[in-house]
């Protein structure tokens, strides 16, 4: 996997603990960057960074809640000096049918996945604004490009993502911030693990690429829209999902 140039820069990762977050706080690290983690798994969260050394630092983080966004910013200015990027990949999936979701767990997939990207880049278009700018990514899905049976409040979120992301990219560029959403297909993470998806080439026929993605393939991804090289790219859709999203558009129209 090629490494993207990040030198200089100071990311906020969100749910950076494991997974895909902790593969995209390493590309950063990887990249030349200095990364904040920051996730409510305190232990995991500072495994990781201790794992990336002195670039990496931690700090416990509940994203649906204003304080903590605050807290998270502060302490990434009081350790680096600024931020020059923020992913909002904190999230939660479901995988119920409409009829069968609760009211209340619903609300509480939308706080943590819509809710808490909105709460981030509020916070922090102060300090990239100061900086002249920056790049804030959020973490969308493919089930935020297309309909999925047994998402119900995980896919309506990720569609919200998108089309909030969108907004910032118009709202912001005057301030040289660039917002984009990202819009990974399965991947082979601790969240989607339960499924009983395998890594490998054919062990998901699904997809025209025939495999799940991993984490890796998507922080790539990820660092290079937080990177220079996408300095003209702004409220655009990044899917990262093996053909799956297009897949599904040929298949219906073929009947296969």
């Amino acid at each position: 996997m090629s490494v993207v140039d990040l030198g200089g820069k100071v990311v906020v990762v969100t749910g950076g603990a494991r997974g895909l977050g902790a593969a995209i706080a390493r590309a950063v690290v990887d990249g030349g960057g200095r990364v904040l983690i920051t996730d409510v798994l305190e232990a995991e969260g500072a495994e990781t960074a201790a794992k990336l050394g002195e670039a990496a630092r931690f700090v416990r983080h509940d994203v649906t809640s204003e304080a903590d966004w605050q807290a998270a910013l502060d302490h990434a200015v009081a350790e680096f000096g600024c931020i020059d990027g923020l992913v909002n990949n904190a999230g939660i999936s479901t995988g119920q049918f409409l009829e069968h979701e609760s009211v209340e767990h619903f609300r509480r997939v939308v706080e943590i996945n819509l809710v808490g990207v909105f709460i981030g880049i509020k916070a922090a278009i102060p300090l990239l604004r100061a900086g002249g700018g920056g790049s804030i990514v959020n973490i969308s899905s493919a089930a935020g490009l297309t309909g999925l049976a047994l998402t119900a409040g995980y896919g309506a979120s990720k569609w919200a993502v998108r089309g909030l992301s969108k907004i910032g990219a118009v709202e912001l560029a005057e301030a040289r911030i660039r917002v984009n959403s990202v819009h990974p297909g399965m991947t082979l993470t601790p969240m989607t693990a339960p499924v009983g998806i395998q890594a490998g080439e054919g062990n998901y026929p699904g997809t025209p690429m025939g495999r799940v993605g991993v984490p890796a393939e998507i922080a790539a991804a990820v660092a290079f829209l937080l990177s220079d090289a996408a300095g003209y790219i702004t409220g655009a859709e990044l899917a990262v999902d093996g053909g799956w999203t297009a897949g599904l558009t040929v298949k219906y129209l073929t009947g296969q």
